[in-house]
C-alpha cells in the first residue's frame, strides 16, 4: 500500500510562498491503474517526487509498505557521470539483482547501442528516458511511478514500453501522470485529476476525461 494523507507541498521564491498540493488524500494498492492527470505546472511531477520519497511534504504523511520505483522520465534516477552500464550494475547491487542479467536486459531494452557505454551525460533527453525506463523495468517494484516517458523516441519503441507496463499491471500499481488523454486510456483503468492543488479521483475515465477538458 502506498497512502498519502493530508499532504500539502508548498515553494517559497523570491519571498513569495506557493502551495503546489493543497491536502491530498489517496490510497494506491497494486494491481492499481492509475492517470493523473493536469496541465502543466499543476504540481504533477511534484506529486510523483513525493510518492517516490525523492521530495517530502511541508505537512502530511506519505506511508510506503510496498517497494516504490523513482519518477519514469526523472533525470536524477542516473548518475550523469556513469555510463550507461555503470548505472544497470549500480541498479543491479542496490537491489540485489543478478549484475550481469541486468547490464545485458537494459542494453538491449534501452536500444541505445554503443552510447550504452558511453557517461549519460553525453546522452540527449529520448536516450536517456530510454535508458531510465529500461533500469526501472530491470526490477520488480510493487508500484511503478510513469512520468511521460513512454513518449520518448520513436512509435515502435513508445509501444513496447507500453506493453511492458501492461505486463506489470497485474501484480504492481501503475501510477501515471500526463496531460493526455490516451495515453491514460491505453494504461489506466481509472483516473484522478490534479487541479489547484487537489486530486479528484474518478473511477469513470469518460467522465474523468470530460472533466478534464473543461479545465
Amino acid at each position: 500500500m502506498l497512502q498519502l494523507e493530508g499532504v500539502c507541498k508548498s515553494f517559497t521564491k523570491n519571498g513569495v510562498t506557493r502551495e503546489v498540493l493543497s491536502g491530498i488524500d489517496a490510497t494506491f494498492l497494486p494491481g492499481d491503474a492509475v492517470g493523473i492527470l493536469g496541465r502543466n505546472g499543476a504540481g504533477k511531477s511534484t506529486l510523483m517526487k513525493i510518492l517516490a520519497g525523492v521530495e517530502h511534504p511541508t505537512r502530511g504523511k506519505v506511508r510506503r509498505r510496498m517497494s516504490v520505483s523513482w519518477p519514469m522520465g526523472y533525470d536524477a534516477a542516473v548518475h550523469g557521470a556513469l555510463t550507461g552500464a555503470d548505472n544497470a550494475r549500480f541498479i543491479a547491487r542496490l537491489y540485489d539483482r543478478p549484475i550481469g542479467w541486468v547490464e545485458s536486459f537494459v542494453q538491449e531494452f534501452s536500444e541505445i547501442g554503443e552510447e550504452f557505454h558511453k557517461p549519460v551525460k553525453t546522452y540527449s533527453d529520448g536516450m536517456k528516458a530510454r535508458l531510465i525506463f529500461a533500469l526501472s523495468m530491470a526490477v520488480d517494484f510493487d508500484c511503478y511511478l510513469i512520468d511521460e516517458v513512454i513518449a520518448a523516441g520513436d512509435a515502435r519503441f513508445a509501444e513496447r514500453c507500453r506493453q511492458a507496463l501492461l505486463a506489470r499491471r497485474g501484480r504492481s500499481a501503475l501510477i501515471l501522470v500526463s496531460h493526455q488523454t490516451n495515453t491514460v486510456r491505453q494504461l489506466c483503468s481509472h483516473a484522478a485529476i490534479l487541479h489547484e492543488g487537489r486530486l479528484t479521483f474518478h473511477e469513470d475515465l469518460d467522465q474523468a476525461f470530460a472533466e478534464y477538458e473543461q479545465l
